[in-house]
């Protein structure tokens, strides 16, 4: 047997992802590899089908309890015989999987970081035969990437305990050049493997709204995607309740996720997404990553993260089945205070007080480049590709930026009075203050801060007054962004650049784009884009609506099947799955083989069902859905 021979049998598929068979192939070659792949892009299968194919079992170091549970799953309904050992295992449960692992009954062992350090866990992979051990999210193991683990230090301690050093294949898909050199380096790979599959994700479409009224846009949206599953993501436990609340009063049925609950709850409201009892779920990064439930359609950022590594993360939560998915960002100034707050206010005990300053100036410089994401007028896929320093074409079509139109907008009058505010505070108290104080000035605000340092009595108090404070703020954005002004970085204040003078004494003109719909007029920002929109219609997946209809009706079979078997839906089959059994009718059982997604186990276990459905489909969709009930 080899590499596609167990593609197409355990996993159903007759042909490999960027990267993935390069990958396969260097492992199975005893070679160390390093991939970065995307979400969605198939990682785990890098590692599973080697798993299968080399003698004794591999061990799947994971972070998250989540991602063990659902990926056990999943390879057991394959055909796979894996299991994972966490902190969710009663004693008796753990003796039993070690006493299996120790009679061979597995090729994928998962296991959290910190259980490698644990003497009857060590005492175990003594006796095994490992060939193979892979990393995920291997980022965990650099104090520069988003999610450090200090767990993850000790991998390479517990590898050199073995009897014999294994292989060792580490995955992520959010990482910078420097995290990979940290991966490389701490995890003391030899010679590694390398590839890089790129970080686009074209089927997910990414907008930034600044809604006057969060929890109304959000409803709107939610509601226009009725039925389909979602994550909103909140930068506050308080948030969280407040969205899961506005939510459930609104009739939709969403749960909650945050460090705050019980374990018990947590777990419950885990399994209601999970299982599609709740289509929506409001959660902090605690409901972190490792979340591989595959047909999640959007992702709403409630409040903006504080990195666009956290940022892509969590929103590459969506779209994983490759079906069209939505990651909107809504995005007000308060959350950079709290941003902020979360910044100045982490450390990690285990870390030294110097290497927590140096990571405190590192987020603070990732938060910048989110900040500038929520504010660029160009591509948003772009933004990201850039970041993590990857070409592409200038623009992709699919975001808000590139699908809305924009009209540029002369605003050199209110450059000229917002350079000349800043210009006039510093003469008056010798020293620049920060950007927020000079929209409340211009905005006429009355401060007691403003009033105690007598801003009030400047010539520039007040004088867009008539002008919203989104407004104002925008403008000042724009200055910055185009050179007029900059933040220093030491006291955080709003400083003139040369540029500044053109603009202030010389007429220079000044043109700002804006997006239709979001500003009616340079003298009115009220008026915020309606949300939801700015996206193009997706075409339909399938050719058809008679392809649609029976769609829906393999879909209630999925659902009916996953409730006897008590499994999430998608571990059945994936809906792109569905997309190709609706379009290719599959009527004999070699002919459902042939279906993408379904391997020689699940064609044993799932065939008949969904063969009866779709013969009686053509009798019409009641008497398919008959035909199931009476199976």
């Amino acid at each position: 047997m080899d590499q596609y021979t167990v593609l197409k049998q355990y996993f159903g598929h007759t042909a490999f992802r960027a990267g993935q068979a390069e990958l396969i192939n260097a492992i199975l070659s005893g070679r160390d590899v390093l991939g970065v792949m995307p979400t969605g892009g198939g990682k785990s299968m890098c590692y599973q089908i080697p798993a299968i194919l080399l003698p004794g079992v591999t061990l799947v170091i994971s972070p998250l309890i989540s991602l063990m549970t659902d990926q056990v799953a999943a390879l057991t309904k394959a055909g796979v015989q894996a299991a994972a050992i966490n902190s969710s295992l009663s004693s008796d449960q753990l003796y039993q999987i070690y006493d299996q692992a120790r009679r061979g009954a597995y090729k994928l062992l998962y296991v959290a970081p910190e259980r490698l350090g644990t003497p009857s866990f060590c005492a175990l992979a003594q006796e095994l035969s490992i060939p193979l051990v892979a990393v995920d999210e291997a980022h965990c193991i650099s104090q520069w990437g988003q999610d450090f683990r200090p767990s993850y230090l000790k991998i390479v301690d517990f590898l050199n305990s073995l009897p014999r050093r294994p292989t060792v294949a580490a995955f992520t898909a959010t990482a910078t050049a420097d995290v990979r050199e940290d991966i490389m380096r701490l995890l003391s790979l030899n010679d590694p493997f390398c590839t890089v599959t790129g970080f686009d994700r074209p089927n997910l479409f990414f907008d930034v709204q600044r809604p006057k009224h969060k929890m109304a846009a959000l409803l709107e949206l939610i509601r226009e995607r009725e039925g389909k599953s979602g994550i909103v993501y909140c930068a506050t436990r308080a948030h969280v309740e407040q969205v899961c609340e506005g939510l459930c009063r609104a009739g939709i049925p969403a749960t909650r996720y945050h460090a705050g609950l019980d374990e018990v709850e947590r777990h419950k409201n885990q399994d209601d997404f999970q299982f599609d009892r709740k289509t929506v779920m409001a959660a902090t990064n605690a409901f972190g990553m490792g979340i591989d439930k595959s047909n999640v359609s959007f992702v709403i950022h409630y409040s903006m993260p504080t990195s666009l590594e956290a940022y892509y993360q969590e929103a590459g939560r969506a779209g994983r089945d490759g079906e069209a998915a939505d990651c909107i960002l809504f995005f007000a100034v308060q959350d950079l205070h709290t941003a902020r707050f979360f910044i100045e206010n982490s450390g990690n005990e285990e870390i030294e007080e110097e290497d927590r300053q140096m990571l405190r100036q590192r987020d603070r410089q990732r938060l910048n480049a989110m900040i500038g994401y929520c504010k660029t007028t160009g591509c948003l896929r772009g933004y990201i590709l850039d970041y993590f320093g990857q070409a592409h074409e200038p623009s992709c079509g699919n975001c808000g930026n590139c699908s809305g139109e924009f009209r540029m907008v002369d605003i050199t009058i209110p450059a000229q009075m917002i350079l000349s505010c800043v210009v006039r505070v510093q003469l008056k108290l010798r020293y620049y203050i920060g950007k927020a104080l000079i929209v409340r000035i211009l905005c006429g605000s009355k401060d007691q801060r403003i009033q105690e340092l007598g801003l009030d009595n400047l010539s520039t108090y007040g004088l867009m007054k008539e002008k919203s404070r989104t407004f104002v703020r925008d403008c000042v954005d724009f200055l910055e962004s185009e050179g007029y002004l900059w933040t220093n970085p030491s006291h955080l204040t709003l400083e003139p650049k040369a540029p500044a003078s053109d603009v202030l004494f010389h007429s220079k003109k000044v043109l700002m784009p804006v997006r239709k719909g979001a500003l009616s007029a340079p003298s009115d920002a009220n008026h915020a884009e309606p949300a939801g929109k700015g996206r193009k219609k997706q075409r339909s997946a399938l050719s058809s609506p008679d392809a649609e209809l029976l769609l829906s009706i393999l879909k209630e079979t999925r659902t009916r099947l996953a409730q006897q078997e008590n499994v999430p839906a998608y571990i059945i089959f994936s809906n792109a799955t569905l997309i190709d059994m609706a379009e290719k009718k599959p009527r004999t059982m070699e002919q459902f083989f042939l279906v993408s997604g379904v391997g020689q186990y699940k064609a044993a276990r799932y065939g008949d069902a969904f063969l009866r459905v779709i013969a009686a489909y053509e009798d019409g969709p009641q008497d398919a859905i008959t035909n199931f009930d009476e199976a």
